[in-house]
């Protein structure tokens, strides 16, 4: 047989050409597979909980996480003022036009906020009050989400249930959602936070996941235990975690969970889902002392994220 007189060069031209073809109908079997063809993409809004600034006053902290190229913002508990002194973001008996005017300068500034702490437990004696007052508070400022969680040691359950189901219609009806995170004890991982919410059954009351905490209090892995909550989950609480070689808490990608594993269970559910960074430092090096050092580091969270939600949905 007469060897082949076909050029070399228009070969590999030929075969460069269908390479495009090739790599999208890669990726789309790789969606079939992945159960995720024909469904609509979440709408991942990557904000930074105020928390990680909470020794600089909170006014350092809206502009740290605009300057971080941040455009959502969810409110943390406290921060120090110009005397040092700490100070609630809003007080948990602060009229709501505190709230409100919170609000206002987070947008004045490009930021939408997102979530803001309870900071109560749900079984506490006030905590149907407290609880109920902060919808009240977020509904004012139009910060949709509301966080709460339970006791290391363990939560009433049958309480919580109790008191989900007053507190849920009121959410709804204010445009509100109250969301219960992982914190340890018998309400430590998503699952049994799916329990309490599918008992409830009420559109206003939902699962918030804290991987971070879900491997730190409990050693519990999180990506089986997200896959038994999936369908619950409308926000997160962003944290990592290591266990090697030190125990601690850690800024996503810094430990030993897998975000493209953690979110994809979620990555397709046509939702607005936040994740909020509630840590975003370096495990094994100490904290910035300075605010610039942590804008940067607000940064590489962002950024990190970013580029998992690409990774995931195309």
């Amino acid at each position: 047989m007469k060897p082949s007189i076909f050029p070399r060069r228009a070969f590999i031209k030929s075969g460069m050409t269908g390479l495009p073809l090739l790599s999208s109908t890669a990726v789309r079997m790789a969606n079939i597979l992945n159960g995720a063809e024909g469904r609509t993409k979440t709408e991942f809004q990557i904000a930074c909980m105020t928390l990680p600034y909470s020794q600089f006053p909170l006014e350092r902290a809206l502009a740290g996480i605009r300057s971080a190229g941040y455009q959502y913002v969810a409110w943390g508990t406290s921060h120090r003022d110009s005397e040092g002194k700490p100070r609630p973001v809003i007080a948990p008996d602060a009229p709501p036009e505190k709230a409100r005017e919170l609000g206002v300068r987070c947008r004045a500034l490009g930021l939408e906020p997102l979530m803001m702490f309870s900071g109560i437990y749900p079984e506490a004696k006030n905590g149907l009050e407290i609880l109920a007052h902060r919808i009240r508070q977020a509904a004012s400022a139009r910060v949709p989400q509301v966080l709460t969680f339970g006791h290391t040691e363990g939560s009433d359950r049958k309480l919580w249930i109790e008191r989900f189901k007053k507190l849920g219609p009121m959410a709804r009806d204010l445009g509100v959602l109250l969301v219960v995170k992982q914190h340890g004890g018998n309400t430590g991982t998503g699952a049994a936070c799916a329990e309490i919410i599918r008992e409830v059954a009420d559109e206003g009351v939902k699962v918030n996941y804290d991987a971070g905490n879900v491997m730190d209090y409990l050693n519990v892995d999180p990506i089986p235990d997200i896959k038994k909550c999936a369908e619950e989950i409308r926000s997160f609480c962003i944290k990592d975690h290591r266990n090697f070689p030190k125990d601690e808490d850690c800024g996503p990608g810094f430990g030993e969970i897998d975000h493209y594993k953690l979110l994809h269970p979620v990555a397709f559910t046509g939702l607005k889902m936040p994740l909020c960074c509630e840590n975003i430092f370096a495990p094994l090096v100490p904290r910035p002392m300075n605010a610039d050092g942590v804008d940067a580091l607000a940064r590489r969270a962002r950024e990190f994220l970013e580029v998992v939600i690409r990774g995931l949905q195309g």
